[in-house]
């Protein structure tokens, strides 16, 4: 067994030890760093909907791009599904014995029964604030969601509709996807050319621009 195939096999056990004391509003996934564009490899518990196959999401490419090396880790952050159930997610970058980043392991617990119950709760408690957690990460089914989700970020950041940038915000913008990890995908280059109407040779352009 190589050193890769004994992680993930560790990283199996643990991912049911997990999901065994947290039980049914828990999900624990694994991914593979060496393909972003079908990283999910092993499962245990559903709470995002996604099988395996599914991308990186938006958070985990952000992660890697940031720290490409690997031991890098978000814990306790907030996120929303699509249909509005508020989770409490952490991701950890799993490295090998050379340093390499080359799982992720994640675990999502769905809180929404538990945020309804203080919100059932609240007109019997004074000074408790409340209000839905801001999402810090989608969970897309395809490769091409997770980049269309980091373009929306980026429009937001920027603040400006592509369609209306100016050069230098067209800069700005391109230069945020690459640091959120939106290039790491295959096909992201013409997948963004189409989302702002330009072409891919101009989408490159931007890129020469930035590095």
């Amino acid at each position: 067994m190589t050193e890769k195939e004994q992680i993930f096999q560790n990283l199996r056990q643990i991912a049911d030890a997990v999901h065994a004391l947290f039980g049914l509003n828990c999900e624990v996934v694994i991914h593979d760093l060496a393909d972003l564009q079908k990283s999910l490899v092993y499962m245990k518990g559903d709470v995002t909907g996604r099988k395996v196959g599914a991308p990186a999401t938006d958070l985990l490419a952000k992660l890697i791009q940031k720290n490409p090396e690997g031991g890098d880790r978000q814990h306790n952050y907030k996120s929303v599904t699509a249909d509005g159930r508020c989770l409490k997610s952490a991701t950890t970058i799993i490295k090998d014995n050379s340093g390499k980043a080359v799982a992720a392991f994640c675990i999502n617990l769905d809180t929404t029964q538990y945020f309804n119950a203080i919100q059932a709760l609240l007109p019997f408690i004074h000074d408790l604030e409340s209000g839905i957690y801001p999402s810090k990460e989608s969970f897309a089914d395809s490769a091409g969601d997770t980049v269309r989700t980091l373009f929306v970020q980026a429009v937001e950041e920027i603040g400006v509709q592509p369609a209306a940038m100016s050069i230098d915000e067209k800069t700005r913008f391109i230069e945020k996807m690459k640091q959120n990890g939106v290039f790491q995908f295959k096909g992201a280059v013409e997948q963004v050319a189409g989302l702002m109407d330009v072409t891919k040779c101009t989408v490159y352009n931007y890129l020469k621009k930035i590095t």
